[in-house]
C-alpha cells in the first residue's frame, strides 16, 4: 500500500468529545469516525486493526474446534419470551416493531438465537459436543455512551457457544476455550489478566474475565500477591472479619442529634468508623425495599446484592417513603424493629453479625443504638458476604494481603448449564434414549475493546504503539524526501522487498516534509520505520527505527532486511 492512496485523515488537534487516550488516538490518527453517539465508522487503517484481531481469534478458535457461522443482528421478541428474558433484560435492549407490529430487538447477544438453532438441529449425544461462534455487531442501548469503543452502543463481538451431554463436557469446552482465548490475547502482545468474574444478565454458573491491565480501565481488579487469585471488585469473594473478643453489654439507645451520616456519628461518639453498622437502602425494578447493612468503614457491593435477591435486575436508590413505610428512617437505619414481609428484604454482611457493642440506628431521627450485638438484636435477616473488596483484604484462598489494579474487560467465558436449554427445549436424547437438556458455555471477546485496549496499553506523548500483530502495517517506509527521484526509486526497491518478503509494508510516498510523515509515523505507531535519505543513495545506509524504544539502527542496504526481521520478530 502506497500512502498516497490511502485514507487515512490524521488530525493534530484532540476533538472535544474524546475522553479516554485510546478514543482520542484513533480519531486524531485517522482510525475511526463518529457517526452518531457511540457509533463510529472504521476508515481503513482502523479496519486493518480490526480484521487482523479478528483472524488471530478465527485461527484459535477453528483450532480449538469452534465452526463459524452467521445470525441475524434482528432478533424476535418470541425467542426471549422463551428464555424469561425480554422483559428482564432491562433498557439496555435496542427494541423496534416491523410493519405488521411485531417486536424485535437488535441483538445484544445469541444465547436464544443459537440454542433455537440447535434445539431444531441437534437430536443424538454423537452429535454432542458442538462449539459454535460468529463474529458480528452486537448493540446495546448504553445509557451514557462514552469512552470511545470502550462503551457504545454498536460493537463487535465474537460469540462462542458450546453444547455438551454433561457438565463434564461443558467444563471441557470451558477449558478450550480459557486455553484459546489465553493464546488469543497473548498472540495480540497484551499484558492481560484472567479474574473470576460476576455472570451478570448472561446468568448461569462461574465465569472469568479476561481483562487488559491499564490504569485507565473501567474495571477494577482485586490480585493476591502470594498465589494465583485474581477477581474483579464485583466478583471478589472476601471471608467474615473476626469480632473483636469482649463480653456483649446491654443494647443502649441514645440520643445522636445531627449524626445521619457514619463519619458524624463515628466523629459524635468518639469511636472508630469500624464500630458502627452502614445501612444503604435500594428499590429494585419491581419497586421491592432491599435494606443492606455493612460495617461502617466498608462499602455495598451492589452486585453481590443483586445476586442475593432473586429476580432484582436493576437497584437503584430506595425512595424516603418506602423507607418510612416499613418503620425506617432515612440516616438512622437498622434491622430492630423494620417491620418485615414479602417485598421487604433485610441483608447483613457476614462481617457484621460477627460484631459485638457496635452501634447502629434506632430507626428514629437524631437516635442509634449502641452496644449492638446483631446475632443477639437483628432477628431474622439473610446474611450473605455483602460488601466491596479493598487492597489489603485477605484473600479467599490463601489469606495473602489483596491488591488492586486496574483494567479493560476484553473478553469472558461462562458456564450456563441448562439455563437457556431446559427453558427453551433443546434437548439431546442420551446413551438409554433418555431426553436430557443439552449443558451450554458462552465465551464472548470485544473486538473493538481489544483494539481500544491495546491503545490503553501502548501509547506515549507522540501517539499509539501497536504490538506487531495487530498494527495496521508492521513496517513504514518513509523516503526523506519523496520529490527525490533516486530517493524515491530507492525507498520503493526497499519496499518491494519487504513485501516479497511477507512483511506488511506501508510505503509513505507523499510529497511532504519528511517531520510530517515522521509526526504521522508516530502517531498512528507503525511497529518499525525504515527511513531512506540522501546518505541511503549514496552510500547505502538505512535508518531503521523502532517505535516502542526509540532505538536506531543504522545498516547497509545488504543487510537491512535480515535486521528488520529481527527486530519485528521482538515486537
Amino acid at each position: 500500500m502506497r500512502a498516497t492512496n490511502l485514507c487515512a485523515p490524521t488530525l493534530r488537534q484532540v476533538p472535544a468529545d474524546a475522553e479516554v487516550i485510546s478514543h482520542k488516538l484513533m480519531l486524531r490518527a485517522g482510525m475511526m469516525r463518529k457517526a452518531a453517539s457511540g457509533m463510529y465508522t472504521f476508515l481503513p487503517l482502523g479496519w486493518r486493526v480490526i480484521k487482523k484481531i479478528e483472524n488471530i481469534i478465527r485461527e484459535e478458535m477453528d483450532a480449538a474446534g469452534g465452526q463459524e457461522i452467521m445470525m441475524p443482528i434482528l432478533q424476535s421478541d418470541e425467542l426471549w419470551q422463551e428464555s424469561g428474558r425480554w422483559a428482564a433484560y432491562g433498557a439496555e435492549m435496542m427494541r423496534l416493531k416491523d410493519r405488521h407490529g411485531h417486536e424485535f430487538c437488535l441483538g445484544p447477544t445469541h444465547e436464544e438465537m443459537i440454542t433455537a438453532l440447535v434445539r431444531g438441529e441437534v437430536r443424538s449425544h454423537k452429535q454432542l459436543p458442538l462449539l459454535l461462534y460468529q463474529i458480528q455487531d452486537k448493540f446495546r442501548d448504553e445509557r451514557r455512551p462514552r469512552f470511545g469503543l470502550m462503551r457504545s452502543r454498536e460493537f463487535i463481538m465474537k460469540d462462542l457457544y458450546s453444547f455438551d451431554k454433561d457438565e463434564a463436557g461443558m467444563d471441557e469446552s470451558y477449558r478450550k476455550m480459557y486455553a484459546a482465548y489465553t493464546t488469543i490475547f497473548r498472540r495480540c502482545g497484551l499484558n492481560f489478566r484472567p479474574v473470576e468474574a460476576d455472570n451478570g444478565a448472561i446468568g448461569g454458573g462461574h465465569s472469568h474475565e479476561f481483562t487488559v491491565l491499564a490504569e485507565s480501565g473501567e474495571s477494577a481488579i482485586a490480585y493476591c500477591t502470594a498465589c494465583d487469585y485474581a477477581a474483579s471488585d464485583e466478583k471478589a469473594e472476601l471471608k467474615p472479619l473476626a469480632a473483636s473478643a469482649e463480653e456483649a453489654l446491654p443494647l443502649e439507645k441514645v440520643s445522636t442529634p445531627g449524626t445521619n451520616t457514619i463519619d458524624t456519628l463515628a466523629a459524635f461518639l468518639q469511636i472508630p468508623r469500624e464500630r458502627t453498622i452502614k445501612a444503604v437502602a435500594y428499590q429494585d425494578d419491581g419497586n421491592r425495599l432491599i435494606l443492606v447493612f455493612v460495617r461502617g468503614d466498608h462499602a455495598v457491593n451492589e452486585i453481590k446484592v443483586r445476586n442475593l435477591v432473586p429476580g432484582a435486575a436493576e437497584l437503584r436508590m430506595a425512595d424516603e417513603e418506602a423507607i418510612t413505610a416499613v418503620g425506617g428512617s432515612p440516616g438512622f437505619m437498622s434491622p430492630i424493629g423494620i417491620k418485615r414481609g414479602e417485598n421487604t428484604f433485610i441483608l447483613v454482611d457476614a462481617t457484621v453479625m460477627n460484631m459485638v457493642n457496635a452501634v447502629t440506628g434506632a430507626n428514629e431521627p437524631d437516635f442509634h443504638y449502641k452496644n449492638v450485638s446483631p446475632k443477639r438484636d437483628f432477628g431474622e435477616v439473610q446474611v450473605g458476604d455483602l460488601r466491596l473488596v479493598e487492597e489489603g483484604d485477605a484473600c479467599p484462598k490463601c489469606g495473602a494481603p489483596l491488591k488492586m489494579t486496574r483494567g479493560i474487560e476484553v473478553g469472558q467465558v461462562f458456564t450456563l448449564g441448562t439455563k437457556y436449554s431446559a427453558a427453551m427445549g433443546a434437548t439431546f436424547l442420551d446413551e438409554q434414549g433418555k431426553e436430557n437438556p443439552m449443558v451450554m458455555g458462552c465465551y464472548g471477546i470485544g473486538v473493538g475493546r481489544t483494539m481500544a485496549a491495546a491503545i490503553e496499553q501502548g501509547n506515549d506523548e507522540h501517539g499509539i504503539i501497536w504490538p506487531r500483530a495487530i498494527a495496521p502495517f508492521e513496517l513504514l517506509v518513509v523516503p526523506v524526501n519523496a520529490k527525490d527521484e533516486a530517493q524515491l526509486t530507492f525507498a520503493e526497491k526497499i519496499y518491494n522487498a519487504a513485501k516479497e518478503a511477507g512483511i506488511d509494508t506501508l510505503l509513505d510516498d507523499r510529497k511532504e516534509r519528511a517531520g510530517v510523515k515522521f509526526k504521522d509515523a508516530d502517531l498512528i505507531g507503525y511497529p518499525l520505520r525504515v527511513t531512506v535519505g540522501p546518505k541511503a543513495v549514496e552510500t547505502g545506509e538505512i535508518e531503521l527505527k523502532v517505535r516502542r524504544t526509540g532505538e536506531v539502527h543504522i545498516v547497509s542496504a545488504n543487510e537491512w532486511l535480515g535486521k528488520a526481521k529481527e527486530l519485528l520478530a521482538g515486537l
